[in-house]
């Protein structure tokens, strides 16, 4: 299963216009959002500390093995253009072709739900330390301007649209068929011989992560096409469905 390294802005001095709270708040509810979408798409995260720094988020991600870095933040001008700005950039490191495309691939997607569809680029850039140093192909998406009265209660209002769009361009990075979240449920494993196998794609030709012995207690996030996304243990992947009972 594909992973990437989660982290949604750490800065909680950046106030929203709107009174709301301030753009760490709002980026780990944005976060929060995602989740039942990466969880539906079989693709594991891990999340920084909300309490830590973006130095701390980036020495995190990249002691781990993750396929890709996306940090979540919120734009704003500068003080003496304050409101005036407005738009979603999506930040890559220039070389990065991996960057570049996920780059790309949000931004298609974002265009989707943003009230203003040209203003949203994407932008090769050095100086931004969460594109230039992880390990893995890294994309920072500024998403609106929370200064700007009109992107802030865009973003408020839109959290499960953007998580969505977030989640599409994710599984198009990854080669990976879109699905939809359903309630986490629990499931059970049900062969009469042998074991199901927990596949890394929904197809039978999918590369085989484990065998799932009869009797396994699963939990399942999404339904595609005669397929389970499933966790079992640690593992996230895609399962028959004609041989899982929801319990």
């Amino acid at each position: 299963m594909p992973t990437i390294f989660l982290s949604p802005s750490t800065q909680d001095w950046n106030q929203y216009v709107t009174g709301s709270g301030s753009e760490e708040y709002s980026m780990n509810l944005l976060a929060d959002a995602l989740v039942p979408y990466l969880n539906a798409n079989a693709i594991g995260y891990r999340r920084n500390d909300p309490d830590g720094t973006a130095a701390d988020a980036i020495r995190l991600g990249n002691a781990g093995n993750y396929d890709f870095y996306l940090a979540l933040h919120s734009n704003a001008s500068a003080p003496n253009r304050a409101g005036e700005n407005r738009g979603i950039i999506a930040f890559y490191y220039p070389g990065s072709s991996q960057g570049e495309r996920a780059a790309e691939l949000i931004a298609e997607e974002l265009r989707q739900v943003y009230p203003l569809p040209d203003l949203v680029t994407t932008r090769a850039v050095t100086n931004l330390g969460e594109v230039r140093q992880p390990r893995a192909p890294a994309v920072l998406v500024e998403i609106g301007y929370h200064d700007n009265y009109e992107d802030a209660v865009w973003i408020e209002n839109n959290r499960p649209a953007i998580a969505q769009a977030l989640a599409r361009a994710l599984t198009r990075f990854f080669g990976l068929p879109f699905i939809y979240p359903m309630d986490p449920s629990p499931g059970v494993v049900r062969v009469n011989y042998g074991t199901l196998n927990l596949r890394s794609y929904p197809s039978g030709d999918g590369p085989i992560l484990a065998n799932l012995p009869n009797g396994a207690a699963l939990t399942l996030y999404g339904q595609w096409e005669g397929w389970y996304t499933v966790r079992w243990q640690e593992l996230l992947g895609y399962a028959a469905a004609a041989y899982i009972d929801m319990a």
